[in-house]
């Protein structure tokens, strides 16, 4: 299998070395805490950085991936062949004049959605509290159109800026999202910079009231003080993964250390040593089993990347 980790220093004279690493263990950048190395990692901070990156990568047939803060991701224990794009980096949260929309706020991808549910909260603007309390940043929730209670990224974003795989820049807005159920038009060859949030001016004590209440639900019935990447399969439709993975009888299954949560049986978690191996033999059973017990089909809601271990 072909390494990349030879391009680092060439890499690094590009981008500076501060933000290239090599051979990069990718447990350490996301919220499982499980995935092996990268040959190359790199944070670039700028849409024109992003772009440089992306065209080295393509001069040299070199595989990438774009990340963000790792929280709906599992990465193999073989790791990533090629370079991983952390978009951390991109933190700006601007407040768009009253002239250009003073309900509009223009944030980077890197910041958390957590952050941005905050600052609309403070500004009396309604719209993403349902955010507030899911892990990760907004660039890997535009892509995935995240959501919960009732809410999800499509009703708020008005455009989003994407740079190509040829390190152009593009401006999506409309139709050309293509938001769906936990999914929208932006490709695997486009990685989102920023986007425009459109929300709504509203009473701050009852935009801050409703957060509160999203968040005692999660802490009453999510694992969230575990190592997981949220939800592990998607929501059937009409039905949810983890009442049908329950009945099941899987609630507390364990494969190595990866465990199907006693508390919320839609999450897999990381009881210490899990491996991507273990994980993925644990979705395995857990797909068996539903299909067996009610005919569904799950579908996985994490996303997997890399290689498995060579035997």
């Amino acid at each position: 299998m072909k390494g990349y980790d030879r391009l680092g220093p060439e890499l690094a004279r590009r981008l500076g070395a501060g933000r290239i690493r090599v051979n990069e263990p990718l447990a350490a950048h996301t919220s499982f805490g499980i995935g092996g190395p990268a040959d190359l990692l790199a944070e670039p901070v700028t849409a024109k950085e992003l772009g440089a990156l992306l065209q080295f990568s393509r001069e040299r047939s070199m595989p990438h991936v774009a990340i963000g803060m790792g929280t709906n991701l599992l990465v193999r224990d073989g790791g990533f062949r090629g370079l991983v794009i952390k978009m951390t980096g991109f933190r700006a949260l601007i407040v768009c004049r009253p002239r250009e929309g003073g309900d509009r706020l223009r944030v980077g991808a890197g910041v958390a959605l957590s952050a941005i549910a905050e600052r609309a909260a403070e500004l009396g603007l309604t719209g993403i509290e349902f955010a507030g309390g899911i892990p990760g940043s907004l660039g890997g929730a535009v892509v995935m159109n995240a959501g919960a209670y009732g809410g999800e990224i499509a009703q708020v974003v008005e455009e989003c800026l994407v740079v190509e795989g040829d390190g152009s820049s593009r401006r999506l807005a409309g139709p050309a999202l293509g938001f769906a159920y936990r999914s929208s038009a932006i490709g695997e060859g486009q990685i989102v910079v920023e986007a425009l949030l459109r929300l709504t001016p509203a009473c701050p004590e009852e935009i801050r009231r409703r957060m509160r209440d999203y968040r005692l639900q999660r802490e009453r019935s999510q694992p969230l003080g575990e190592k997981s990447a949220g939800s592990a399969f998607r929501r059937p439709p009409g039905q949810y993964a983890g009442t049908l993975i329950e009945a099941a009888g899987m609630k507390g299954t364990r494969v190595g250390d990866a465990e199907v949560s006693t508390q919320h049986a839609g999450f897999i978690i990381n009881r210490g040593r899990a491996t991507a191996a273990d994980v993925l033999a644990l979705m395995e059973r857990v797909w068996q089993a539903v299909q067996e017990r009610s005919g569904v089909q799950l579908e996985p809601e994490i996303r997997i990347i890399g290689d498995d271990v060579p035997p």
